[in-house]
């Protein structure tokens, strides 16, 4: 049976002609299609292009009205643009902490990011990537991967470079901020491609993921106990170094990481993030700091302070406590150095829990998990938290994109980001700052696109979810857990459609039997994908089913 094609003939269908001719021809958009066509496609989008080249936003005058004057009043009030504090937490459950459910129910409690939630905005339907390096890639540039190219996770040695991309954090050294990340890049080794060659002023980490340096696992003693293996495996190329560097002095490795000092990487981390805040209210000049754990990604050792916290005494649980603690130390600073009110927090996770190191891993009550574009993969937690700026207690399932904190954090800063970035590339990212301010902000994103690195997988439009492929976890006899190990690409015959509210696990699709009118705007929104895609070449070489 033939896809559904929603109105005026633009549907999927129309969305592979736009993504095959950009293989074949880079620059040819569909007939008719034009990237400022939403609503005239459908009357059920209501989003506007106010730049070719970047995504269309829904325009709400009234709160964006009011989120700019509370950017100014705070301005004139401190006299400096608001701090923008990040904290990435590495394969963390949606599930885990205890504003979403787990937390002391699962034997770890999380105080202080609960605290985060309950003084702040809590959203519902925060998406991410489905695995670490591109959702990184997405935070730190506002552009889906597959048009950067950074598809899939990078190992030792890799290859991949990121130099030619505008990333936040070079916008804001640029405006005046003092910019800084630490722990863990992961958006690639190369030299020329490091994070203080691409913007960060300041850097403290490891440039990959935290368990390609922990050759001495005793979960593998296939290969740790055999000297002719385990020798192999100390030769393979690659950066095991923590590096301390700075855009104007240079770096240098501080030292090689191994399964021992790996335990003690985060609290490490957190003592130079409170250094850099410190130093630079000193210096009275807001900052950008993206902080990222390379906890709770396997193998997890939690550092000695933290052995056998939790209820569970497992290593996960008692890293997630560890995590909490440290997000307590760096918002308790906040307020200790007084800005707590001119600073904005994003707490989130990269991607959902992984699950090959199941059951020592993290928690969703969605499907699916790390590595797939299923609720489990992609729908992570965010929290924002400003006392004084953001109303306590919201909660929302408005859309947000990881791509949208690129966008935020320029607005937030007084920059304005359709002036920052080249117009020869595409932005996928949307101003969301009315969304957190305004006390009853609405989500300014429409829609959100699901891509398994360079394979098209779906949108989310209001509640309603179509899927043009996915990768699932378990068949057959297998367990409906286990990562990627047990990762199969499913492509339906016609797409899957989900009703994301009345079945959040993507049970059972609805496309034949009630989606028609959802298809109205489901279908639009994946050809006009398709048509940025061929208008703006991306630089990986895309699939469409």
């Amino acid at each position: 049976m033939k896809r559904i094609i929603a109105a005026a003939g633009l549907g999927v269908g129309v969305a592979a002609a736009a993504l095959a001719q950009q293989a074949q021809s880079p620059m040819s958009v569909p007939a008719g299609l034009t990237l400022g066509s939403m609503s005239r496609v459908s009357p059920l989008l209501k989003a506007e292009r106010t730049h070719e080249n970047f995504e269309p936003a829904l325009v709400l005058p009234k709160q964006e009205q009011t989120a700019q004057a509370k950017l100014e009043a705070l301005f004139k009030k401190t006299g400096k643009r608001p701090n923008i504090l990040i904290l990435v937490v590495d394969d963390l459950g949606y599930g885990d902490v205890g504003a979403y459910g787990g937390g002391e129910s699962l034997g770890a409690p999380t105080p202080h990011i609960d605290r985060l939630a309950r003084e702040g905005l809590k959203l519902t339907s925060t998406y991410a990537q489905p695995s670490c390096t591109p959702t990184r890639a997405a935070l730190n540039t506002g552009r889906l991967p597959v048009r950067s190219g950074l598809l899939t996770p990078k190992l030792l040695n890799d290859t991949a470079d990121v130099s030619s991309e505008t990333l936040a954090s070079r916008v804001l050294s640029s405006a005046g901020y003092r910019t800084a990340m630490s722990g863990k890049w992961h958006l690639g080794e190369k030299d020329g491609s490091r994070p203080w060659q691409v913007g960060f002023d300041e850097f403290y980490g490891f440039l990959g993921v935290a368990n390609a340096y922990q050759e001495e696992h005793p979960s593998a003693p296939d290969v740790v106990n055999d000297p002719e293996l385990l020798a192999e495996l100390r030769s393979m190329p690659g950066d095991r170094n923590l590096w301390r560097a700075s855009k104007d002095g240079g770096a240098k490795p501080v030292e090689k990481i191994n399964w021992e000092n790996s335990r003690d990487l985060d609290e490490k981390f957190a003592d130079f993030s409170e250094d850099f805040i410190r130093r630079s209210v000193k210096a009275g000049k807001p900052f950008y700091l993206s902080h990222n754990f390379s906890k709770v990604h396997y193998f997890n050792m939690p550092s000695k302070g933290f052995v056998g916290r939790s209820a569970t005494k497992d290593v996960y649980r008692d890293s997630v406590i560890e995590v909490d603690d440290i997000v307590g130390r760096l918002t308790h600073l906040l307020e200790e150095l007084k800005i707590a009110d001119n600073t904005l927090v994003f707490f989130t996770s990269d991607n959902g829990p992984e699950e090959d190191s199941y059951p020592e891993s993290g928690v969703t009550p969605f499907r699916g998990a790390k590595g797939t574009t299923l609720e489990g993969g992609v729908r992570v937690p965010g929290l924002f938290w400003w006392p004084g700026m953001i109303k306590p207690g919201r909660v929302s399932d408005g859309l947000f994109d990881m791509t949208d904190m690129f966008n935020t954090s320029l607005v937030v800063a007084g920059v304005d980001p359709a002036k920052s970035v080249p117009a020869d590339r595409y932005i996928d990212g949307i101003d969301q700052s009315s969304f957190l301010l305004a006390d009853n902000g609405q989500s300014a994103r429409e829609a959100v696109y699901l891509w398994n690195a360079d394979l098209f997988a779906g949108v989310r439009w209001r509640y309603y979810k179509m899927a043009t492929s996915e990768i699932r976890v378990g068949s057959g006899n297998v367990r409906d857990f286990g990562g990627l190990d047990n990762a199969e690409v499913v492509t339906p015959l016609n797409s899957f459609m989900y009703n994301l509210y009345l079945d959040p696990r993507e049970r059972k699709s609805i496309l034949i039997e009630k989606a028609w009118v959802p298809s109205y705007a489901l279908g639009p929104l994946v050809a006009l994908h398709g048509a940025t895609m061929a208008k703006y070449p991306p630089k990986a070489k895309i699939r469409f089913r």
